[in-house]
């Protein structure tokens, strides 16, 4: 019965050990997955639109907005990659929308991005008046966050 236990605790430390190890080891934007408890998880800046992100040595992705963002719902396109340039759909993406000066007014909530046919991420991002924006994007892979990044912009 002991000797059950013992190797049922090991199993899981394999386990955590494994998910761990699936994480990348770093990504150039210095976005952290593991937040320690009672605190915000962090999210990096992104470069402009268009602009490569790196997350880890693993992938990359690149974001744009179907339209300059205005009142009413423009769509946050985001395209993955693999370091060879391949395009890829193998993580998750969900995205939050707020106004930062009015935190929570205008709150989206976490939103699952959905892929199309071209293997492009999209999130409708609903403008309801104008001032400043953002929308903090983040990715997983295996039920393992590994990205956090934040796109500000102004309507």
């Amino acid at each position: 019965m002991r000797s059950t236990r013992i190797l049922a605790a090991i199993a899981v430390c394999l386990a955590v050990a494994a998910a761990l190890a699936a994480q990348p080891a770093a990504s150039c934007c210095k976005s952290p997955g593991l937040v320690p408890e009672g605190q915000e998880p962090a999210f990096q800046d992104l470069p402009k639109a268009g602009k490569k992100c790196w997350i880890g040595e693993v992938n990359y992705f690149t974001w744009e907005f179907d339209k300059t963002p205005k009142m009413g719902t423009s769509i946050l396109i985001v395209k993955l990659y693999d370091k060879d340039g391949k395009r890829v759909s193998d993580l998750a993406i969900a995205g939050r929308s707020d106004m930062p000066s009015m935190r929570g007014a205008h709150d989206s909530g976490q939103v699952a991005f959905k892929t199309n046919k071209a293997g492009d991420y999209l999130l409708p991002v609903s403008i309801v008046m104008p001032g400043d924006w953002e929308v903090l994007l983040t990715f997983t892979r295996n039920g393992i966050v590994i990205f956090r990044g934040r796109i500000a912009f102004y309507v």
